[in-house]
């Protein structure tokens, strides 16, 4: 079963951490049974499935609720309620549907977003597909900049390793896209500078410009401080 609703979004980071945790064997497997289970699980429940003493059990559920995998829920079980029917039971579900994570780190799920949304836009609008990519991504970042408040957080979270160019600027250690760019360079540049554009209007970040990196040594935008 998928638990779509309300699932926490993990950062880069955090995912890292995650893939770590559940390179347990029985961490991995707790985290199957309660993500697969179409309610919430007590401790007792899952060292019973899983065969396990409850202590073991307890605290691989520490660490995944620690690790933003879990989340925690107080639920009275049973029939009884009121006065005398004993203290809620600690119930565990998952927070988080799966965990994917890249080593740099990379966004194709991002782009195939983008890209979609836009040949759609371009049906609906008979705009051209260029047109449609540019104001697509454009929204996008726009909306990522107001949800990370500062273009640092937008970079760091969209996995763009951003380093000083010791200019007041920023480069970009890491593409997000890189396979894709590889292959359809045009495409994917251009969504990305729309993308990252969006983000310092969504930002509120006025004092620096997008413009291409000359030297593509990593990824094709660059950030510069405005005139």
């Amino acid at each position: 079963m998928n638990k779509d609703h309300g699932e926490a979004a993990l950062n880069e980071s955090e995912r890292l951490a995650a893939v770590a945790s559940l390179g347990d064997p029985v961490r991995k497997k707790l985290f199957e049974l309660l993500r697969d289970s179409d309610h919430a699980l007590s401790r007792d429940e899952c060292a019973a499935t899983l065969g396990l003493p409850k202590s073991t059990i307890r605290a691989h559920l520490d660490r995944l609720t620690g690790e933003n995998l879990l989340r925690v829920e107080f639920k009275k079980v049973g029939g009884r309620t009121g006065p005398g029917s004993g203290r809620p039971a600690k119930l565990y579900t998952v927070a988080v549907g799966e965990v994917a994570a890249s080593v740099p780190a990379r966004h194709y799920d991002l782009a195939a977003q983008l890209l979609a949304a836009a040949v759609q836009r371009s049906i609906d609008t008979a705009v051209g597909v260029e047109e449609a990519l540019a104001a697509v991504a454009y929204d996008a970042g726009k909306r990522m900049g107001a949800e990370a408040g500062s273009m640092a957080a937008v970079l760091e979270n969209t996995g763009y390793a951003p380093q000083p160019d010791g200019e007041g600027g920023t480069i970009m250690a890491n593409c997000p896209f890189h396979r894709l760019a590889r292959e359809h360079t045009g495409v994917v540049c251009s969504l990305n500078g729309s993308l990252l554009t969006g983000a310092l209007a969504g930002c509120g970040d006025s004092s620096h410009d997008v413009v291409p990196d000359e030297e593509m040594s990593h990824c094709c935008a660059r950030l510069v401080p405005k005139p």
